[in-house]
């Protein structure tokens, strides 16, 4: 009786190639996993790190998650309508958005008056942006540890195409924005949604 070698069987062969791509994927999938959460694990750290210095000093601290990182947390968002806590990151370059919310330098930073924006991912976490309506409440902290409470008095879409977008640096508002619509393939669609709140 022939023995079947693994090396000479393509019905075996072909098996062990499925195998090695399934652990490789999932092993991806894991690394990539556990990252965003031990770099949520880090920022969440940092924030407190930042609100423990103002409670004991006058002035500001930035506190960088890890080492080498070009941002740090500036303020932290509060949903309790839909039970979500985000950190928000000084920034909305590619770097801070794939850890969390960015904040738009040249806005108003929550100790501040003015208009401040936030923006985020569609698909990670401003996603929770599509089931936030008009007339609900979410607060956000500043790094002197206030919370100040907003209330949804408005959602649009802009299509950055055909329209200018300008904010009133003199209104005391937050908005929040991702790209839209929010399950698209487009990787950078021309629309952005956007969240008004106004503090109640």
């Amino acid at each position: 009786m022939a023995k079947t070698s693994i090396i000479h069987s393509p019905l075996k062969m072909s098996l062990l190639a499925l195998i090695l791509f399934t652990i490789a994927c999932w092993g991806n999938t894991a690394w990539i996993t556990g990252k965003a959460l031990l770099a949520q694990y880090l920022i969440a750290s940092a924030w407190q790190d930042t609100l423990e210095f103002s409670a004991n000093n006058s002035e500001r601290n930035i506190t960088t998650p890890w080492p080498w990182a070009d941002t740090w947390p500036v303020a932290r968002l509060n949903f309790p309508s839909l039970n979500e806590d985000l950190y928000v990151l000084a920034g909305s370059h590619g770097s801070s958005l794939a850890f969390g919310p960015g904040h738009m330098d040249g806005t108003a930073l929550p100790h501040e008056l003015g208009t401040m924006v936030i923006n985020g991912h569609r698909d990670t976490h401003f996603s929770l942006l599509e089931k936030l309506f008009v007339g609900e409440t979410f607060s956000i902290q500043s790094s002197a540890s206030i919370w100040r409470q907003y209330k949804v008095v408005n959602t649009h879409i802009i299509d950055t195409r055909m329209e200018s977008w300008f904010i009133n640096r003199d209104s005391n508002e937050i908005h929040l924005v991702t790209c839209y619509p929010f399950h698209s393939l487009d990787i950078n669609p021309p629309f952005r949604y956007v969240v008004v709140g106004v503090p109640s």
